[in-house]
């Protein structure tokens, strides 16, 4: 794995092509398995709620407890259109105030409330969950780039359950090598038009 000590504070990486980015999320089965299923999101997935995009694997294994937690059991690695990525990081606010970066809290709310995405950066995660000193990327969606997310960025829809379960039980098993192997490749992400980072925590 990287070296953590060698990782830019502040950098978008993920697994991608030349036309697409994959992000995860986890759902409860009535809606991942349907998503994996068809290679897009059901009717009954909520395309008027906020919802939150993670490039990084590990991090989304935190938030999602390798797919234990409840309504979070089916893991989804979706690919989504490279523009679309685009798109939503350079119409996105930052989802918290920092002083210098913003006029002021004031000016910063009134921007928050319209925009249709949030950039919020998280400690990344190592094979055992334990934050590392350098952030990961999570993209809050909502509005129009929730529905174009849903309905036109996305190319396809993996139900990565198994891996997650796979990569779970060999850092169990003390099998560091091979859970650090199984491992999505990602690498940093290299945007037209990339986020400007906060300058604080």
């Amino acid at each position: 794995m990287n070296d953590p000590l060698q990782q830019p504070r502040y950098e978008i990486r993920a697994q991608h092509t030349d036309s697409t980015v994959t992000v995860y999320q986890a759902y409860r089965p009535t809606i991942g398995l349907p998503a994996a299923r068809d290679g897009h999101f059901p009717p009954a997935w909520k395309r008027d709620r906020m919802t939150w995009i993670k490039p990084s694997f590990l991090w989304m294994m935190y938030r999602c407890g390798w797919g234990t937690k409840e309504g979070q059991e089916t893991v989804l690695a979706v690919e989504i259109a490279r523009e679309g990525f685009a798109w939503a990081l350079e119409n996105a606010e930052l989802s918290h105030y920092v002083r210098g970066v913003h006029e002021d809290r004031t000016a910063w709310k009134r921007v928050l409330r319209s925009a249709p995405a949030r950039v919020q950066w998280d400690p990344e995660r190592d094979l055992d969950l334990n934050p590392l000193p350098y952030r990961s990327l999570q993209l809050g969606l909502s509005g129009e780039a929730a529905r174009r997310y849903a309905d036109e960025w996305t190319v396809s829809v993996r139900d990565v359950t198994p891996l997650a379960r796979e990569v779970h039980a060999a850092v169990r098993a003390g099998e560091r090598e091979r859970a650090a192997a199984l491992l999505p490749v990602e690498t940093p992400l290299d945007l037209s038009a990339p986020r400007p980072v906060p300058t604080t925590p």
